[in-house]
Formats: C-alpha cells, sequence, structure tokens
C-alpha cells in the first residue's frame, strides 16, 4: 500500500497547501496540484525584478513591490497595482523566451537570465517608480543551493537560497496564539504547508515524503522584516509584528526562525491531500 493510497485518519499529517511565486518577493498563486523539477515547484520564481544595476529587487528594500499583486492567467499570470487602477494589468507567460540575454545578481550569485518583452519593464518602471528590469531564469542556469549543506548538489531559481519552504499549520496557529492581531500563512511564503502534528514538529524533520516524492529538511529558515508588511495592505506593521514576536521565542544564531528550508532529488508531481510521513529526523547537536 503507498503513501498516497493509505486511509488517513485524524491524526496523520496532510499536505494542505501548495503556492508557487512566479516573480520572486510578489504574491503567490495558490494550486491544488504541482509539478516538482530539479529547482523547485514548476514556475516557482523563474522571474525577477532587478534594478538599473541588474540587481535583484525584494519588498525588504523596496516595500512599494508589496502592491503589485498576482493572479493566474491561461499559460501565465497578470500583474496589477492595487493603488493604480490606470495602470492596465500586465500579462507575463510562465516562460521567456532567449532573444536578449544580461548578467544579474541574486544575493552573492550571478547568473545570465533572459530578458522579458520590453513593456514588462516599462510598466514595471512605471509601478515602481525606478528603473528596472523583468528577467527569467532558463533550465540553462546552474544556480547552487548552499554548498556546505548540499552534498547532493541541489538546484534552485531566484528563490533566496532553497527551492522549497515546508510550514505546518500548527506552527502558525502556536505564533497567532501570541500575536494581538493573528497573521495569515501568506506572510511567510511558503510552497508547502501541512496539517496535523505539533507546532514546530517540522525542525526535527530530515527525511519525509509527500506521497511518494521524497524531500530533505536542510534547516530552518531566518525571517526578515518581509513577514511585517501585510499583503493586503502594503503597510508595515508599526509594532514589527510577527517578526518581533517570533525573535522573543524563537531565535537561533540571530535570527528569527519560522519554517524549513528543503531540498528534493525527487521528480514528479503533488497534489493536496497526499499524506506527510517522516522518514528520518535530525541528529541532536551534543
Amino acid at each position: 500500500m503507498t503513501n498516497t493510497e493509505q486511509q488517513k485518519t485524524k491524526d496523520d499529517m496532510v499536505l494542505t497547501d501548495l503556492y508557487i511565486y512566479p516573480v520572486k518577493s510578489l504574491g503567490g498563486i495558490r494550486v491544488t496540484e504541482a509539478v516538482v523539477e530539479p529547482r523547485g515547484l514548476r514556475h516557482d520564481r523563474r522571474w525577477l525584478i532587478v534594478d538599473a544595476q541588474n540587481r535583484f529587487m525584494t519588498q525588504r528594500q523596496t516595500t512599494a513591490m508589496a502592491n503589485l499583486k498576482v493572479t493566474p492567467a491561461y499559460n501565465g499570470f497578470l500583474l496589477s497595482h492595487q493603488q493604480r487602477p490606470e495602470l492596465l494589468p500586465l500579462y507575463v507567460p510562465f516562460e521567456a523566451t532567449p532573444e536578449k540575454t544580461l548578467f544579474v545578481t541574486v544575493w552573492d550569485d550571478m547568473v545570465f537570465a533572459w530578458r522579458a518583452r520590453p513593456e514588462c519593464d516599462e510598466w514595471l518602471t512605471e509601478a515602481l517608480g525606478q528603473p528596472c528590469k523583468l528577467v527569467y531564469m532558463s533550465d540553462m542556469v546552474r544556480r547552487d543551493t548552499e554548498p556546505a549543506l548540499n552534498p547532493e548538489g541541489q538546484l534552485v531559481s531566484f528563490a533566496d537560497a532553497y527551492p522549497f519552504l515546508l510550514i505546518g499549520q500548527a506552527s502558525l496557529a502556536d505564533l497567532n496564539g501570541r500575536l494581538a492581531e493573528p497573521v495569515g500563512m501568506e506572510r511567510f511564503r511558503p510552497n508547502l504547508v501541512f496539517s496535523g502534528g505539533e507546532a514546530f514538529a517540522e525542525d526535527n524533520w530530515d527525511r519525509f515524503q509527500i506521497g511518494e516524492l521524497a524531500f530533505r529538511a536542510v534547516r530552518g529558515c531566518g525571517r526578515c522584516v518581509l513577514t511585517t508588511i501585510n499583503p493586503a495592505t502594503a503597510r508595515k506593521s508599526p509594532l514589527g509584528e510577527p517578526l518581533r514576536t517570533l525573535a522573543a521565542y524563537r531565535t537561533e544564531d540571530g535570527s528569527a526562525m519560522f519554517g524549513q528550508n528543503v531540498t528534493s532529488g525527487s521528480r514528479g508531481r503533488l497534489r493536496v491531500g497526499e499524506l506527510v510521513a517522516v522518514a528520518s529526523h535530525k541528529t541532536p547537536v551534543a
């Protein structure tokens, strides 16, 4: 009997949500199934906005990006500005063509990328009030996850460092129980969300499966100021929440931790509703 064929019980852990983020640091699209590829979920963070120096842009420095909304469309997605309805939505395909290329910088990595259509650059420059370009990572690009923690040579797209982020619903419930105003899971931009298990149980996972696909939880995810921006209003919390509360009880090496960075050597399809089964746990540090 396979993992997907087992009869679910109330104590099982189950994949409840899947998210892809077509453009780094913009909103996600909730899907019911997704394909696992060498650099993560198909279409996840393959597009990137860069500035005039071809350096990556995120909401950490450019909070105006929180005003840009992503909605699904046929073979692509629409970008719209929630504060400027006069800017007509921009259609972006899931994949680009290699007509023009340039080198871009993401953290300490320099990789080549394909340019989007000129109208995409024009739309984003107007929407964000500064010169910028939209670029795409092709399958020809090699960008590795952290070498010291990645003996298997896993790849990553334009995501910060790892192809997947995993969070348990019980972990969010624990955090919300400490907040004056609860926050939604979208604040933390996960790819994989599961129900069942204790709060922060995923912190101790090593190898696990979702359906028939195998994954490895590599390390915890240190959270940044982006979590303090309300995606519905594009406004920062004046109290620095939920980051301030997280830092009070979830700090490790100077960072507030929430969620697990994950890799996978598997290829195949994930579906909401599949069982999550832990095969091994991390070895405690002596």
